[in-house]
C-alpha cells in the first residue's frame, strides 16, 4: 500500500517539507512519483524513516545517517538494539535529573537546605558515555572510522561553559513545565514545555 506525502509526515510526525528535503539529499526517497508529481512511500520507506529518526535522537548528523543506512553491512535489528541501550541509559538519566529538581523545589519550597550530592543527581554522564564508547567501537567497525570519528569530534567538543549553558536551558524549561503542571498535560505552558524539552534533548544528547 503506497503512502501519500502528507500521510507520511502525520505518521511520523515530521512535517512535509522535512520529508522533501530527505528526498532532495538522498537520505530518504519515495519508491516511485506520479505523473502529477506525487511522492509515494512504501512500507520499507516507512522503516527506513523510523530508523533515520533514531539516529536523529541520538545526535546523527543527516549525511553521517546516509552513509551508515546505505551502508552493505547495516544491521536493522543490531542498530535498533544498539538504539535502545543508549535511549534506556538517557531515560535512566532524566528520570534522576527529575528527581533532583523535585528535591530542589521540596528544599525551596519548605525552606531545607539540600544535601550537596543530591543537588547533582543525574548529571554523570559516565554510565551513557559508557554505552556511546561501546556503541562508537561497534559502529566504527561495521562503517568505517570517519564517520563514528567526526560525531565523536564535534560532541566531544562542549567544554564547561558549554555544559553550563546546556544546563542552565535544561532548567529554564524544566521551570516552565514545572509551573503550569497543576493545569494538566494539555494546558498549551505544558505542551510548550514538552517540545522544548524534546528539542533540547535532540539537541545535546
Amino acid at each position: 500500500m503506497p503512502y501519500m506525502v502528507k500521510e507520511v509526515a502525520e505518521l511520523a510526525g515530521v512535517s512535509v517539507r522535512t520529508l522533501h528535503y530527505y528526498d532532495q539529499i538522498g537520505l530518504l526517497k519515495p519508491a516511485a512519483i506520479t505523473p502529477a508529481g506525487y511522492r509515494l512511500y512504501t512500507d520499507e520507506d516507512l522503516e527506513r524513516l523510523q530508523q533515520i529518526l533514531f539516529f536523529k535522537e541520538l545526535g546523527f548528523p543527516l549525511q553521517e545517517i546516509k552513509q551508515i543506512l546505505d551502508s552493505p553491512g547495516f544491521d536493522r535489528a543490531q542498530a535498533l538494539r544498539d538504539h535502545k541501550q543508549l535511549l534506556l541509559e538517557k531515560k535512566k538519566r532524566l528520570e534522576e535529573i527529575i528527581r533532583t529538581v523535585d528535591k530542589t523545589l521540596s528544599s525551596i519550597e519548605g525552606g531545607i537546605t539540600m544535601d550537596k550530592k543530591d543537588m547533582f543527581g543525574g548529571f554523570d554522564m559516565t554510565k551513557i558515555k559508557e554505552h556511546q564508547e561501546k556503541y562508537a567501537a561497534e559502529a566504527r567497525a561495521k562503517y568505517g572510522s570517519a564517520i563514528v570519528d567526526e560525531t565523536e569530534r564535534r560532541t566531544n567538543a562542549y567544554t564547561e561553559s558549554d555544559w553550563a549553558r546546556i544546563m542552565g536551558e535544561w532548567e529554564n524549561v524544566i521551570r516552565g513545565i514545572v509551573e503550569a503542571m497543576e493545569n494538566g498535560p494539555a494546558d498549551p505552558q505544558v505542551q510548550e514545555g514538552v517540545g522544548k524539552l524534546r528539542q533540547h534533548i535532540t539537541r545535546y544528547y
